[in-house]
């Protein structure tokens, strides 16, 4: 990982915690779980890095949600 995806991720998953009244450590364990840290913010951060701030959010937000509904939820 480089240095400018270990600042994208940390901003990502910092201001998605914030927007959904969380701490960002459980934020990033949900999302380790089901292994979207590397899938989503790493693979795809070519594409993600270019959106808005909001834009990466809510495609957090909704990546996090599909996961959670397909596996049983966040427990």
């Amino acid at each position: 990982m480089t240095v400018p995806q270990t600042q994208f991720v940390t901003l990502a998953i910092g201001a998605t915690a914030q927007s959904m009244g969380i701490s960002a450590t459980e934020l990033f364990n949900r999302l380790k779980r089901y292994g979207l840290v590397r899938r989503l913010l790493l693979d795809c951060y070519d594409t993600l890095h270019a959106e808005s701030i909001e834009g990466v959010i809510w495609n957090v937000q909704e990546a996090l949600k599909n996961w959670e509904a397909k596996k049983g939820g966040q427990g």
